[in-house]
């Protein structure tokens, strides 16, 4: 069964983009040597062409600490993979912060978009978008990423296997497939401490009502303990070897699951997103010089470099801290790291402070 993952864009957002270019041509020759951009964004903030933005539509409250926010891009906003990711960028105190959430809407470019997004009480940009973000709020918006995504051929049985938010680029795919009337086999297994933690409840309650083929297991983490692989799999999806399965959550669920599936050496077959980033890639770590400063400390291969400065206590640019935003970027000036997202070492050049590490001696010029 071949599904679309990208939907095509509607007339109307196509007109408006077309007619918001043409306007941005015509304005070219009269405002130089500023850009149109400059003066299109004091007419409509989404017309920037400096950066894409979005406005927040609405905001919907899923459970206490967990909010949807519906949000109108602005211009140059391409479709997106159900499962894909966003960088959202909100200012605060004077400082653009960024961070990272799964796309929630289907699949494809529309007239809107939405990311679900969970309190973390000690995060900086979480509880404010939670708790006092207010429609009509103007973000930043990095393009999506992401690999973790539905294939365009649909297996004839899925298995997602998610815990706490980890259900956020699921239900993304679910609602593609549900939206297109093209849901496989399909059996997912959520736990949540409590049935009022658990994201989009009522809504997965409609879809599996709808759709024959989804079956939904919940577990209540409270009451019933974790899911305990492979015992749980075998007990809900005895033939769970056989599928092609999508897994998001906290660390240790998903190494359980990976241990469970290298075991019976289907691994080929899981999927997974990790909404944080392993940093034990096996650099040597070093001596680390921030030379404007003059600090230099001993960091092991583990520790980024932004993390590093942090701690000996240097104020250092960061934004997503997973290696979207770019606003961390410093250059090298000797030495060696190691970008913890490919394993990859640099010795020259610029490098991401929040997803590099030390290979070696190394030196920054910040």
């Amino acid at each position: 069964m071949t599904v679309p993952t990208e939907a095509g864009g509607s007339l109307v957002a196509g007109v408006r983009e077309t007619l918001g270019r043409t306007i941005a041509d015509a304005l070219g020759t009269l405002t130089s040597p500023l850009r149109p951009g400059d003066y299109l964004g004091l007419v409509n903030p989404l017309w920037s062409a400096r950066e894409t933005r979005g406005r927040i539509v609405s905001i919907r409250q899923e459970t206490d600490d967990a909010v949807t926010l519906v949000i109108q891009p602005g211009w140059g906003w391409p479709a997106h993979r159900a499962g894909q990711f966003v960088g959202l960028g909100l200012q605060v105190d004077g400082r653009w912060r960024w961070r990272s959430y799964s796309l929630t809407s289907p699949a494809g470019a529309s007239e809107t978009i939405t990311v679900t997004v969970k309190e973390e009480p000690d995060g900086l940009l979480s509880p404010r978008l939670v708790r006092q973000l207010e429609p009509g709020t103007v973000v930043r918006l990095a393009e999506p990423q992401g690999d973790f995504t539905l294939p365009p051929v649909m297996p004839d049985k899925l298995l997602f296997l998610v815990a706490g938010s980890g259900v956020t680029p699921v239900m993304g795919m679910l609602r593609t497939l549900d939206q297109f009337d093209a849901m496989p086999a399909t059996t997912l297994l959520y736990a949540a401490p409590r049935a009022g933690d658990m994201l989009f409840a009522d809504e997965l309650a409609s879809l599996e009502q709808r759709n024959d083929a989804l079956t939904v297991v919940r577990r209540y983490t409270s009451e019933d303990g974790r899911f305990g692989f492979p015992a749980d799999l075998d007990a809900s999806c005895p033939d769970w070897r056989e599928r092609e399965t999508f897994a998001c959550g906290p660390g240790e669920f998903l190494d359980a699951i990976a241990e469970a599936f290298e075991a019976a050496d289907v691994e080929e077959r899981l999927h997974m997103e990790r909404f944080t980033l392993n940093t034990d890639v096996g650099a040597a770590g070093g001596t680390v010089t921030f030379l404007k400063s003059g600090t230099t400390l001993e960091v092991d291969g583990s520790t980024t470099l932004l993390e590093a400065g942090e701690r000996a206590g240097l104020t250092l640019p960061y934004g997503c801290r997973m290696g979207i935003c770019h606003t961390c970027v410093v250059p090298l000036a000797k030495g060696h790291v190691r970008d913890v997202r490919t394993g990859d070492d640099h010795d020259d050049g610029s490098v991401q402070t929040c997803v590099s590490v030390a290979s070696g001696d190394c030196a920054l010029d910040i």
